[in-house]
């Protein structure tokens, strides 16, 4: 089978999504061999900012002259950004053989489409010989197929209000859920100056050392705004490394947890500034408030809860963007009327697309929902997004600016639509990858 059809197979083979346990996929995990990654192992939770995380993790493997490999989900163009090795997607053939020895080794044993696939993704990082794997934790934690793996460093980025159906009702209960990738005696760094009680009782009862920003290490603009450089200290010691590329002041904590974590495991790490910031420049994740064209300004992130729309808001406002139009897709299960709450400051101007699937939701409704948040605002509804993102580009100024906000599927849509219709046309537009099957989260 090739991979196109080994993912369609996956897709429908279990009966539900998410189905969350140890139990099968620890079962399989064995049968395999109970595959370790690499020599050390970093696990990265949290509910927002982890993929920009693992991306400055890899790079700063990087800069030490290390093999390294990443695990991220879900995917935004292709399934083969999951697994990449030394900064490179593994082909379609290594995934296939990965897939074959999951599927001999499970049985009768039922797996979802992503225990399945991280399954074979951890076989694949183990074959590779390295030594760092960056391993990003899919939903939660404790019950996340991740969690076989006994991390060396546990990395907890912001935690927020997400997925409460499957960790809890309140941010409590989900940081609880988290928590769940500590282990007894490996060092825990939070992104968080004061991240939740759950999390530090957690690590108290393993005695797992917990390191916070602002209190046990720190990255500070000592330079001045037109410097580009930003001094990270920890321990007595301290190193220059450049301003992150990626917009928003939340991708400078997302570096220091990085640089932090990447230290415990490697204290020689701050006696390379110099190789880690050559490797540094120029870090990028699609879809973190990433800029696709120019002329109108159109933005695609990934966010799809409060806490993303918390830090898009705070962009925006920073960056004196007062002209927003947001093209708005969100699935049914996502908290709406809080995200336009929050994003309703900054946009002035909603542009509502319908979700497809089982969790999805017509534009209709979701411009009723909008609406019951903000009874002011202007909103339309578009029967699917490219419809809306049409709509946009005719009717905003070259000088204002068009926000695609609200799932994976969402951002990777609109990439997708830049690339065909507003590069077609001319315009002053960034580079847009090949988009390829996706889930979402």
């Amino acid at each position: 089978m090739n991979l196109e059809a080994w993912l369609e197979l996956l897709e429908r083979r279990h009966p539900s999504a998410i189905d969350l346990g140890l139990g099968r996929c620890g079962a399989v995990y064995c049968k395999l061999g109970s595959p370790r990654p690499a020599k050390k192992v970093f696990t990265v939770a949290g509910t927002n900012g982890k993929g920009s995380t693992v991306a400055y993790l890899a790079a700063i493997s990087a800069g030490m002259g290390s093999r390294y490999g990443t695990y991220t989900s879900p995917h935004i163009f292709r399934f083969n950004e999951r697994i990449c090795i030394m900064g490179e997607a593994v082909t379609d053939t290594c995934l296939e053989r990965a897939f074959e020895l999951v599927e001999e080794a499970r049985g009768d044993v039922s797996l979802t489409y992503f225990e399945f696939t991280t399954l074979a993704g951890l076989l694949i990082l183990q074959q590779s010989d390295l030594d760092y794997a960056i391993l990003e934790v899919g939903l939660g934690g404790r019950l996340d197929t991740v969690n076989l793996v006994d991390t060396d460093c546990a990395v907890i980025t912001p935690i927020g209000l997400d997925h409460q159906d499957f960790l809890g009702p309140d941010l409590d209960s989900i940081a609880a859920e988290k928590a769940g990738i500590i282990r007894p005696g490996a060092p825990v760094v939070c992104t968080e100056k004061n991240p939740p009680i759950p999390v530090i009782q957690q690590a108290d009862k393993l005695q797992a050392p917990l390191y916070r920003r602002g209190l046990d290490y720190d990255i500070l603009d000592c330079f001045g705004p037109a410097d580009g450089q930003l001094r990270f200290t920890m321990a007595g010691q301290s190193m220059n490394i450049p301003k992150p590329t990626m917009a928003g002041d939340h991708q400078v904590d997302n570096l220091a947890a990085a640089l932090a974590a990447f230290s415990l495991l490697n204290p020689a790490c701050l006696l390379k500034g110099d190789d880690i910031a050559g490797s540094l420049r120029g870090v990028s994740v699609p879809g973190r408030l990433q800029a696709v064209s120019n002329s109108p300004e159109i933005l695609l992130d990934v966010g799809h809860n409060e806490l993303a729309a918390t830090v898009v808001a705070d962009f925006l406002m920073r960056s004196g963007k007062t002209h927003v139009t947001c093209v708005l897709a969100m699935l049914a299960d996502k908290d709406v009327e809080e995200v336009a709450t929050v994003l309703g400051k900054v946009v002035n101007r909603w542009l509502c697309a319908a979700t497809g699937g089982d969790r999805g939701q017509s534009g209709d409704t979701l411009a009723q929902r909008v609406k019951s948040a903000l009874p002011l605002a202007e909103i339309s509804a578009f029967g699917n997004l490219e419809a809306a993102m049409q709509h946009a580009v005719s009717i905003v100024a070259q000088n204002e600016t068009i926000l695609v906000f609200g799932s994976f599927l969402t951002m990777s849509g609109a990439a997708a639509w830049v690339r065909d219709s507003i590069q077609h046309d001319g315009h002053d537009a960034a580079k847009i990858t090949q988009r390829g099957p996706g889930t979402d989260r």
